[in-house]
């Protein structure tokens, strides 16, 4: 297959969206961390300093804290009245039970289907923790999903792994997001919609394409595109060691791969540095960040945060996610809160209102409800230049990577 090299494309519109789930990321833990503390006193922000890097936060955790009082109360500390404390506020408690009831409803199934992923069906607990928040995962996952479904799950060795075999799995569990919608798109389509060609997002197995600004005309990537399409589609979950490594075959299916692993993301995004972790036991090559940038259409490869962040482009749709999960739903909330501390202040709690019924909307001023900041990702986009090399040497291609990602 004709090799063919894409320079990088910076979309407004996903770097956003990055910036929102992350500042939701490190209150969501922060909140979680804070509720866990066994004693009722505030916290002091000197003791949550040592956070900061892994909450992902490019701003020191005190001024995160102070910018967002509708979650995080400042109070006096009981024995060192100089020392910042905090503590939560009646929202965050409430919020707090909103998001422990959606990560249960179906967390224990993504992570079983993560462990079909793999090769030995197991990965560390060390490898998964960082992927907490992005599968939604309880925090006492490891102690909690053994106990509650001791036919799927075992801990043993600081590894979860996979307690059945294939067998014994729930109905349907190892069938990737592609070909349910595959399966979707041949019950409702028509004979003209399957007789289009490969490039086609209702065609059979077919990844969804959404190229940046500018590449979607270009002769070389539909023709590369087209032949990528023909390439037979494999399983993420089957078996693939009988494929060679070295072959067009064996990219697509880790393209595949990588496109399931995002879509077990309740956000669908993920951190390089978490699929690092996993990288030997997904079976993906030692430069595997190079599959992202060969695959625009499919992949955003972000430098947003001060890190490296893929995001599946069909997961969002104008600034929102296609299929927003119940979890994702509940973190929007705690968004809308975070927001109204930002632009009120300390009159935020004022301005708060939360329904005890769970049918709770954010208002600011009367009736008018936040809505976060949504940016049509194909109406702000900075193209830095494109150019196309043919059978591209591999090395050259490395070297790229290690100078624009590493």
């Amino acid at each position: 297959m004709q090799k063919v090299r894409l320079k990088w494309v910076k979309n407004r519109g996903l770097d956003h969206i990055i910036a929102r789930t992350t500042s939701i990321r490190a209150s969501c833990l922060l909140l979680d961390h804070l509720a866990r503390l066994p004693s009722s006193s505030p916290v002091p922000a000197r003791s949550l300093a040592r956070l900061q890097k892994p909450l992902g936060l490019t701003v020191p955790v005190l001024r995160f804290l102070r910018r967002h009082p509708t979650l995080f109360a400042e109070t006096l500390h009981p024995r060192f009245p100089t020392l910042p404390s905090f503590s939560l506020t009646p929202a965050s408690d409430l919020l707090l039970g909103r998001l422990a009831r959606a990560s249960t409803l179906d967390s224990h199934l993504r992570l079983a289907r993560l462990l079909l992923l793999t090769r030995s069906k197991s990965l560390p607990l060390a490898s998964v923790l960082p992927l907490r928040f992005d599968l939604g995962l309880p925090y006492n996952f490891a102690a909690a999903f053994p106990v509650a479904h001791p036919d799927l799950f075992a801990v043993s060795n600081n590894h979860i792994s996979l307690s059945t075999t294939s067998s014994g799995l729930p109905e349907g569990i190892a069938i990737s997001s592609l070909q349910h919608r595959h399966a979707e798109a041949i019950e409702g389509a028509t004979y003209r919609a399957l007789s289009r060609p490969p490039s086609s997002s209702i065609a059979p197995l077919a990844f969804p394409m959404r190229f940046p600004r500018g590449y979607g005309g270009m002769k070389k990537v539909k023709a590369w595109m087209d032949e990528f399409h023909r390439l037979p589609y494999i399983s993420p979950y089957d078996d693939a060691s009988g494929i060679d490594p070295n072959s067009d075959i064996y990219e697509k299916r880790n393209i595949g791969l990588l496109h399931e692993l995002l879509a077990l993301m309740v956000h669908k995004m993920v951190r390089r540095n978490a699929i690092r972790l996993l990288r030997e036991e997904l079976g993906l090559p030692h430069k595997f960040t190079r599959l992202f940038t060969r695959y625009p259409g499919v992949f955003y490869l972000s430098l947003k945060c001060k890190t490296t962040t893929v995001v599946l482009r069909e997961g969002y749709e104008r600034g929102k996610l296609v299929e927003q999960h119940p979890l994702a739903a509940v973190r929007d909330k705690v968004f809308y809160v975070m927001r109204t501390g930002v632009l009120f202040r300390g009159k935020g709690l004022s301005k708060l209102v939360l329904d005890e019924d769970g049918d709770e909307e954010v208002v600011m001023d009367g009736d008018e409800e936040f809505h976060g900041e949504g940016m049509d990702e194909d109406a702000d986009v900075e193209c830095f230049g494109m150019d196309i090399v043919d059978n591209e040497d591999n090395t050259d291609d490395e070297d790229n990577e290690r100078d624009m990602y590493d």
